[in-house]
């Protein structure tokens, strides 16, 4: 079973489009994980049905009781990220700012302060339109432990290939460079970096590309809107060529990201003529690089 990434710098560069294609052409052969957890949007293309929701807890959080507070006020003068604030006489902990490292729980002289488990989020195991399984996850409003959570849906995604005997995972990672990034890329065979061709577009691929470096992982790079700014485009093929990191391909600024996203299609389905070939070639390029 091989693990493929897709991932991006910035957003807005149309790795999701380009994930949903890859997922269209190659449905037979993979299980789709979107490891975007904080902005999961694969489901508004691959239409998830009859799905298993579970609940994600990661982390606790502090939780006073005032009927065994004594207001000594301890946990609030040593709270170093100032997540407890007088309240009618004791105190309480601000939700938010807590960061769970239970150094109140440990000094409190009365035991009113407890650690909560929190649920962080649900991820979702469903059946899609294209007949392949999708893994995905919604991490809830200001949540933390976003890396878990993508840690889990790729789990979870690995158990699924294995019974289906999948020969395939194929994972949409978060832009950028944070924990959900580092996450996706963890146990992966091969990434595709898509960037677009604009001067931070270059920006952020140089400094995800040195990221995935640093894993190991072979790579190799997709460049969307490549006719926007052919000068920029030149200098990716340079940074690519030094880098080396595999060039898969230019694809030209096209109306058919939007109006497939729109419609809720892929490429494929949106200009069968036009994308079937390209992803074709993308498709048997990277399982001979894998």
């Amino acid at each position: 079973m091989k693990e493929i990434v897709i991932i991006s710098g910035k957003g807005g560069t149309g790795k999701s489009s380009i994930c949903a294609a890859i997922a269209y052409l190659a449905k037979a052969e993979l299980v789709v994980a979107d490891c975007d957890v904080d902005a999961a949007d694969l489901h508004l293309i691959l239409h998830p049905e009859n799905s298993k929701v579970q609940d994600f807890y990661s982390g606790v959080l502090a939780e006073i009781d005032p009927g065994k507070c004594s207001a000594c006020g301890l946990c609030y003068q040593k709270c170093r990220f100032d997540a407890i604030e007088p309240f009618e006489g004791t105190y309480r902990v601000i939700d938010l700012e807590c960061e769970g490292c239970g150094y109140c729980y440990y000094i409190c002289p009365e035991d009113a302060i407890s650690l909560i488990d929190q649920n962080v989020g649900k991820f979702l195991i469903s059946d899609t339109r294209y007949g392949c399984s999708l893994v995905h996850a919604h991490l809830k409003i200001g949540a933390d432990n976003s890396g878990k959570l993508v840690a889990k849906v790729k789990s979870e995604a690995k158990a699924i290939a294995k019974v289906q005997d999948k020969p395939y995972i194929l994972a949409d990672g978060s832009p950028g460079i944070g924990c959900p990034v580092i996450a996706s890329l963890a146990g992966a065979d091969y990434v595709i970096l898509v960037t677009e061709s604009s001067k931070s577009g270059l920006s952020d691929l140089k400094r995800v590309q040195e990221l995935v470096a640093k894993f190991q992982i072979p790579s190799a790079c997709i460049v969307n809107k490549a006719d926007i700014n052919p000068s920029v485009t030149n200098d990716i093929h340079k940074y690519l060529n030094k880098s080396k990191v595999q060039h898969l391909g230019d694809i030209p600024y096209a109306d058919d990201f939007h109006k497939a996203i729109a419609m809720g299609r892929s490429l494929i389905e949106e200009n069968e003529a036009r994308w079937l070939p390209i992803f074709t070639e993308y498709w048997q390029t990277i399982k001979e690089n894998i």
